[in-house]
């Protein structure tokens, strides 16, 4: 099977969601369901097996629901 390689600040951005993710309790198929998007695109953004990642308007979204500023999706300085 193809591995899709994720850039750097795309693996960051995905960390930190995830973090935060696991720190509120939420699941997979949670966050989804709070994101507006199908129950497996979570699974794929955290898997290196996809090319799925979060977009801009995800990110947005996702500060929304962490309570956060999106800057916390976005490294102090260039990875």
């Amino acid at each position: 099977m193809e591995v899709h390689k994720k850039s750097n600040i795309e693996l960051y951005a995905i960390q930190k969601v995830k973090e935060l993710r696991e720190a509120r309790g939420f699941s997979q198929a949670d966050l989804a369901f709070k994101l507006e998007v199908s129950l497996g695109f979570i699974g794929q953004v955290e898997s290196s097996k996809y090319p799925a990642k979060y977009n801009l308007n995800h990110l947005n979204k996702l500060a929304a629901i962490f309570a956060c500023s999106p800057r916390e999706f976005i490294p102090d300085s260039a990875v």
